[in-house]
């Protein structure tokens, strides 16, 4: 197991500034799981809500940041991937509607299930304390040209 690592870490492994970096924490992470926290949904600033909502689809988003976490910290040194788009998600499932009515901070696993240095795998699962809130595949496509 590693060490927790905090805010000002994760932003520096992601392309995400200000309140678009929605992760709070790191509390592990090895070669193909990581486990973030955040408690960004809870704010009535944050940048994804709409209409004063934060609709639980949003949460791919969080999973999203924290596959780019993963991917920042098991790079080989000088072999960082320039960047990362999601590509696809696949069996998504939402088990509750919103996000911004949760108290509880979120867990945020994402587990790298295949890859090479092209591309990604994952499964992911967010989490408010018991209970599943969104869990799917998703797809990453590393150091690709950004979509026009």
């Amino acid at each position: 197991m590693t060490a927790p690592i905090g805010k000002r870490e994760i932003a520096a492994l992601i392309p995400h500034a200000g309140a678009m970096c929605l992760l709070d924490a790191v509390r592990f992470w090895d070669s193909t799981t990581i486990v973030c926290t955040a408690s960004s949904h809870r704010d009535t600033e944050n940048p994804l809500a709409s209409g004063g909502r934060l609709d639980a689809v949003c949460g791919i988003e969080y999973a999203a940041q924290a596959m780019a976490v993963h991917g920042g910290l098991t790079a080989v040194a000088g072999r960082r991937p320039a960047a990362g788009y999601l590509a696809s998600v696949r069996d998504v499932a939402c088990h509750t509607a919103r996000l911004d009515l949760l108290a509880d901070e979120l867990e945020v696993t994402a587990t790298r299930l295949a890859g090479d240095k092209a591309a990604a795998m994952y499964g992911f699962v967010v989490r408010c304390g018991a209970a599943t809130i969104l869990e799917g595949r998703a797809a990453v496509v590393l150091d690709a040209e950004p979509p026009a």
